[in-house]
């Protein structure tokens, strides 16, 4: 059992130590005790949280880096999911997609249209998704949705936890995203049912979209639309994609002529939205968020604390 002789020992040392800056050696000096003593005592008083040592990192506070992402970057809203404690890539996807899904709520409205995109992250905040009470919501998607028969793009499962939880049936753009050549594309969107869709996402008051890399695995590389001769143009050319258009560092569009063979909203359009919510994190995805949020076709981000700490220190 502790004796009230032991617990005033470690309190009169910890208080030296701690408080007062003395070194053990110091201490030991003015108490006559020996350093292995002192160290125990010290020891001792962490043990029976005598002594609780706290180490608080202003920039791992999630509050703060919302706040200076928007006053940075002019949002409207920024949202950051700590992923400090996580540290495995898909466990990270997890959070941010949770992050994005508790998000939405706070922001669609009775008889909005929500525009969305396709991919593993967008597949992250469909599988956290709520019920929502919100009435006469519509989903519509922003750019083709047909992938070939051996890579996913997640429109089924993303399709189906937006229909149940909006009790709605969205409306897919079945399509190609991007086609051989632009006459293609041109002659597709004349037709009716094709054209209502269309603008039927350009109406829309919210967007919910993502950014993709230049990485050899990148999701519309491995869709097979593109050849090896344009994927390797585009990584020389570009950061990355939003909705699936090739943009610099500076968010400008890269490759014109594909741009013009691509079955999506475009960009400029994002900027008309009440909310253009861009869910990206990942540090792969660094240098597309911030040519998104550069062409300025963001008004709220949600990211991740990694991301967050860099697109802060930036200049």
């Amino acid at each position: 059992m502790d004796t009230k002789r032991q617990i005033k020992q470690a309190v009169a040392i910890s208080r030296l130590y701690y408080l007062e800056g003395a070194t053990q050696a110091q201490i030991a000096q003015k108490l006559h005790l020996s350093r292995p003593t002192i160290s125990r005592a010290l020891q001792y008083a962490r043990d029976n949280n005598i002594v609780n040592i706290q180490v608080n990192d202003p920039l791992s506070n999630v509050d703060a880096l919302q706040d200076q992402l928007r006053r940075k970057y002019q949002l409207d809203d920024a949202v950051v999911a700590d992923v400090s404690a996580a540290g495995d890539p898909q466990e990270d996807l997890d959070l941010l997609g949770q992050a994005a899904a508790n998000y939405l709520p706070t922001i669609i409205r009775d008889n909005d249209t929500v525009g969305i995109s396709w991919g593993r992250t967008l597949a992250a905040v469909a599988r956290h998704l709520q019920p929502s009470a919100r009435k006469n919501v519509q989903i519509v998607y922003l750019k083709g949705t047909v992938a070939n028969s051996t890579h996913n793009n997640f429109v089924v499962e993303v399709t189906k936890h937006f229909n149940t939880c909006y009790h709605t049936q969205a409306e897919i753009l079945p399509l190609p995203v991007i086609f051989e050549q632009s006459e293609i594309k041109k002659m597709v969107i004349k037709d009716r049912f094709i054209h209502n869709i269309l603008t039927t996402a350009r109406q829309a008051q919210v967007a919910l979209f993502t950014v993709g890399t230049t990485a050899p695995d990148a999701t519309l590389f491995e869709l097979g639309y593109l050849s090896a001769a344009e994927i390797r143009k585009l990584q020389h050319q570009s950061v990355g994609d939003i909705i699936s258009q090739f943009v610099d560092r500076d968010g400008k569009i890269v490759d014109p002529a594909l741009t013009a063979r691509t079955m999506a909203l475009p960009l400029d359009q994002l900027k008309e939205k009440r909310q253009a919510v861009l869910v990206a994190g990942g540090m792969a995805k660094l240098p597309a968020i911030r040519a998104a949020l550069a062409g300025r076709y963001a008004n709220v981000l949600v990211t991740d604390t990694n991301v967050a700490l860099h697109l802060i220190d930036e200049n």
